[in-house]
């Protein structure tokens, strides 16, 4: 393996040679050209940097939404949700006096869920306790629902040009690369946060913020990182030895768990559906979906469906044909989807484990919010129908 020559820091945090430590004395970090970093930075991104909606805005409300719907989603997919989300809720005003159907039903697609039940609930604090106005203040922000450190500061920073640092996914892979940081970065989050301060222009924030962010987005990337484009390159420690490929370094995972599910799409005489609506708590709470339940060991499908159909709704039903397998992956988990047309024998459904249950056709059916996998029933449907 080839490794490069490492360049010597040149500049000082407050004109002080200071290194940066991990708590412990024997692994101290190299001396960080700051002033170079900076101006290095902010001069490739105001050549090169993505012109992207929220950037033409300072208001706290728009850009408060774009950094929410940035966490977890590419830019490409969040841009369209953006700009509809802004026509449908136009101020936070707006969000709050929604329903909260309405509210997941304009964020339906995007995924975790939390985070728009998080916005709405947010808007309504807003409105009672801040006079409908975003607030400036830090501690504010954070005692907002769904905002923690990076996200407070990715707002007031862009929207106020405040001193704040963020350390998001893209940020954490910068630094670990321009470190060599031999650990998971989930593993260095306060030297990380320490670096991420030290190296923040504070005459710029704004733009150093969006800087690095796209830093990481568009050259730093996880995979085949684009290095002779980068400003940092000359003093990126992993550059110089040659090991960007390997850094930063991944945590030790188990398998994701696989949970098999019966769900039944159940037709009444009148050729309605039988749908149901989860409860607030936990992973797509508010969202409406087809019943169903997890397979048992030993049981069949349709065993299964017939059994969570009674547990979870009160009424008896038979299992026909099935209509399609999905197969979907959350963050935690993946599960796969034993859809079976049924039929409702006897009994008049009951919100037993659910906050809502609700006869719809399938003309109607778009009016309601579901999760991405229900969207593939209801697609099947559609052309099988």
């Amino acid at each position: 393996m080839t490794t490069r020559s490492v360049q010597p820091a040149t500049s000082t945090i407050k004109n002080q040679h200071q290194a940066l430590s991990t708590g412990d004395d024997r692994d101290r970090l190299p001396l960080l050209a700051i002033d170079a970093l900076r101006q290095s930075l902010l001069s490739w991104y105001a050549e090169v940097g993505r012109d992207l909606p929220w950037r033409q805005s300072r208001d706290p409300y728009a850009i408060w939404v774009s950094e929410i719907m940035l966490q977890q989603t590419q830019v490409k997919t969040v841009i369209p949700y953006y700009h509809r989300w802004l026509t449908l809720f136009p101020t936070v005003a707006a969000l709050a006096i929604a329903e909260q159907q309405q509210v997941l039903k304009a964020w339906e697609g995007l995924g975790y869920y939390a985070r728009a039940r998080n916005l709405h609930r947010a808007a309504q604090s807003i409105m009672q306790h801040h006079g409908g106005t975003f607030p400036d203040c830090l501690s504010a922000v954070m005692t907002l629902p769904g905002i923690g450190r990076t996200t407070a500061g990715g707002i007031l920073s862009a929207a106020f040009d405040q001193p704040l640092a963020i350390l998001d996914g893209n940020v954490k892979r910068v630094l670990a690369r321009l470190i060599a940081l031999q650990t998971p970065p989930n593993r260095a989050i306060a030297l990380l946060w320490q670096l991420s301060e030290a190296l923040l222009d504070r005459q710029q924030p704004r733009n150093f913020n969006q800087a690095i962010m796209d830093l990481g987005a568009t050259v730093c990337t996880p995979h085949q990182p684009r290095c002779p484009q980068c400003p940092w390159k000359m003093h990126c420690q992993a550059y110089n030895q040659d090991i960007q490929s390997k850094l930063p370094m991944s945590e030790l995972r188990a398998p994701l768990p696989h949970k098999i599910i019966g769900v039944a799409v159940i037709w009444n005489d009148q050729g309605q559906i039988l749908i149901d609506r989860r409860r607030q708590e936990g992973l797509l709470g508010g969202l409406w979906e087809f019943p169903g339940g997890k397979v048992e060991p030993g049981e069949t499908i349709e065993a299964c469906i017939q059994r969570e159909i009674r547990e979870e709704l009160g009424i008896e039903i038979a299992v026909g044909d099935r209509l399609i397998v999905v197969d979907h992956a959350y963050s935690h988990f993946r599960v796969t989807l034993n859809v079976h047309h049924c039929r409702h024998l006897n009994g008049e459904p009951q919100a037993i484990e659910c906050d809502e249950i609700r006869w719809v056709t399938l003309a109607d059916i778009d009016q309601y919010p579901f999760p991405k996998a229900n969207v593939q029933i209801i697609e099947a449907l559609r052309q099988k129908g």
